[in-house]
């Protein structure tokens, strides 16, 4: 696999690179990101083979990120036109304004004003609701939104950190009323944390949403940094957020043996695990320096058999919420709902196949 082996993001035609490049380490106003030189020599980096995908969002490094990448697209005519840039909405950058954050119709035209600004482009490929809005309905940000994909300022939707429920009420209203649709969901997804995989990953299979997840190495958990009774290696985020519970290092282990056995690197593998599970698209790196972009792109050359894959589904196996583990249970009423009545097994629907794994 290469980053031009491109795959098409959720039920649409926009084809994406298997890795997007996140860019929420470019700039240094958060006080730990990578310089603008750094961040440049990373997307160029990321762009020279062969990738196309590129996230950020207005907050990230104080709006930086935003301006560095519209610097550099602007230095390069008719670069941008090439790749499929998205960014987000929903945080306050003006404190004290009430109508400058969230998913009203007044916010939304702002930030997205703003953004584009700083961007120095007139249009996105993707624009994402970042977080979930509960004061707002869901009726008057979709049609927002729908608005700007008719007016040509975005092409494709997708939701971040929203509630299964949220996520399925506003494709739902966005179908019914012939409105753009979400093509893909950016959740935060790793061997630590697949709680995603109880009523996200389900909605996302059946609604033809593409999953990107962020924070694939769980803030440098599996990056290969960690090691029990050892300081973080090369980790200023360590220093910030601590190191693994000893139920992490667990699953840490494991990815230390799988990595051992197919003779590559932790943050790899882990990267590897996460493209073969169901509904994944393009998980979204992060990375500070371009050796760690280096590093993370090596995920494409690693092949996980199916021991390998087991032995990391075993050790991460997540506890998910009610009703999952009660339908997981009532394997004899799924097996006569998927067959006939004279006992033939009925054609299966390819979605519910990947549900069927989960």
């Amino acid at each position: 696999m290469a980053l031009d082996e491109y795959v098409t993001l959720g039920r649409s035609g926009l084809r994406v690179s298997p890795f997007a490049l996140g860019a929420m380490n470019f700039g240094t106003s958060g006080g730990w990101g990578a310089d603008v030189a750094e961040s440049e020599r990373i997307l160029q980096r990321y762009l020279d083979l062969g990738g196309n995908f590129l996230d950020t969002a207005n907050f990230y490094t104080n709006g930086q990120s935003e301006q560095i990448l519209g610097d550099f697209f602007a230095d390069r005519p008719g670069l941008r036109d090439r790749i499929v840039l998205g960014s987000k909405f929903f945080t306050n950058l003006y404190p004290g304004d009430p109508n400058a954050g969230g998913a009203s119709r007044k916010a939304i035209v702002t930030q997205l004003h703003d953004t584009l600004r700083r961007l120095r482009t007139d249009y996105l490929d993707v624009y994402w609701l970042h977080n979930f809005d509960a004061y707002t309905p869901v009726e008057e940000t979709m049609r927002t939104l729908d608005e700007l994909v008719s007016a040509g300022k975005v092409r494709y939707l997708g939701f971040s950190n929203t509630p299964a429920w949220y996520t399925a009420k506003a494709q739902t209203t966005a179908l019914l009323r012939a409105w753009s649709p979400l093509i893909a969901l950016q959740v935060e997804y790793s061997l630590l944390a697949r709680t995603v995989e109880g009523e996200i990953t389900p909605l996302a299979l059946d609604a033809g949403m593409g999953l990107t997840p962020w924070s694939p190495l769980a803030s440098g958990f599996l990056s290969g940094k960690y090691a029990r009774g050892a300081a973080p290696q090369d980790s200023q985020r360590g220093a910030i957020i601590g190191g693994p519970s000893e139920e992490q290092f667990t699953v840490i282990d494991a990815l230390l043996s799988v990595a051992s056995s197919v003779s590559s690197t932790p943050a790899a593998v882990a990267l590897a695990w996460l493209l073969s599970k169901p509904g994944v698209a393009a998980p979204i790196l992060g990375p500070r320096k371009i050796e760690h972009l280096d590093a993370n792109l090596a995920a494409l050359d690693v092949r996980l058999d199916p021991s390998h894959l087991a032995v990391l589904d075993e050790a991460s196996a997540p506890k998910l919420n009610y009703p999952h583990g009660l339908n997981r249970e009532t394997g004899a009423m799924l097996q006569f709902a998927g067959a006939t009545v004279d006992g033939r097994p009925s054609t299966v629907y390819p979605p519910l196949k990947a549900l069927e794994a989960l």
